[in-house]
């Protein structure tokens, strides 16, 4: 198969290219910079240049592809205004990507979050926040999902908060970069509250499975580790950092301030059971071992 994937030179795209290559697949990746291009190449994936606010370009890769795995996002939490500009340049591509897929039947997969729920950790079988900060988001991907009705094989990969390997990535990683900068390892509230993880490297077989064998408008969740305490985080990092480990206001983390500090476990005993997606990787716990000092 001939897949056409977006944000491929990143953390999880990079794995999931690799993933795909060594499984018998092609790929043909979406490359925003001439840095990105040369690892993608590298790497053994042929390119489309653009952006994802490039239309043409995002169109003209689908056109081209058997399937397509979307993980490019802006990743721009500056601003309430910058994060609403990166949702509404992804809900666009993946709109315009749907459009090349229309009666085809050709699988299309997307990301999201897992979902949050009071009391319980979520599954595949919980509704994503359609309001709030990242509501946008969660639109886009219901949308990608109707399209089954229209002859689209559409499927999304929920990510948990913290994607990591090799002590890095996510959440987990934000922690330790603000931890570097504040020299505080630091946590919001009282730090009970727990965070799913994956390895990245679990996380790129669970998207190859998806590609190949997800129904028509389904979801899953690529978890690992169902929830870890971000006190616990905070004391691996700040001891690997030598630095103090203590609770800090919600205002330390910016526009993530909130969501740092909900409990938002999560399940992905479904997924693993339906698919015969085994994480095999380090837990997170145990990859913030590797953080580079």
């Amino acid at each position: 198969m001939q897949v056409f994937i977006t944000g491929g030179s990143g953390l999880i795209g990079s794995a999931v290219v690799r993933e795909l290559l060594d499984n018998g697949h092609s790929v043909l990746a979406l490359a925003r910079s001439d840095s990105s291009d040369a690892a993608l190449r590298d790497a053994g994936a042929a390119t489309v240049r653009g952006g994802l606010a490039d239309l043409d370009a995002v169109r003209s890769g689908a056109a081209k592809a058997d399937g397509v795995i979307h993980l490019a996002f802006s990743n721009d939490f500056s601003s309430p205004a910058a994060l609403a500009q990166g949702i509404a340049e992804e809900g666009a591509a993946l709109a315009a990507m749907g459009e090349e897929f229309v009666g085809s039947d050709r699988p299309l997969v997307t990301v999201s979050g897992t979902p949050w729920v009071p009391g319980r950790a979520s599954t595949e079988a919980d509704p994503l926040p359609l309001d709030g900060p990242v509501g946008g988001r969660g639109r886009s991907v219901m949308a990608t999902l109707d399209l089954a009705s229209r002859g689209v094989r559409s499927a999304a990969v929920r990510m948990p908060r913290t994607v990591h390997n090799n002590g890095d990535g996510g959440f987990a990683g934000l922690l330790t970069s603000i931890a570097r900068q504040t020299g505080v390892s630091g946590y919001p509230g009282d730090g009970s509250q727990r965070w799913p993880a994956v390895h990245a490297l679990d996380a790129a077989v669970l998207f190859r499975l998806v590609l190949e064998n997800a129904p028509a408008g389904t979801a899953w969740h690529a978890v690992a580790d169902d929830g870890d305490a971000v006190r616990d985080l905070a004391t691996v990092i700040g001891r690997r950092l030598g630095l103090p480990v203590e609770a800090v206001p919600d205002e330390t983390f910016g526009q993530l301030g909130p969501i740092f500090a909900t409990d938002q476990p999560s399940s992905s005993a479904h997924t693993q059971q339906t698919l015969n997606w085994k994480p095999q990787h380090p837990s997170l716990l145990e990859d913030l071992e590797n953080i580079q000092l």
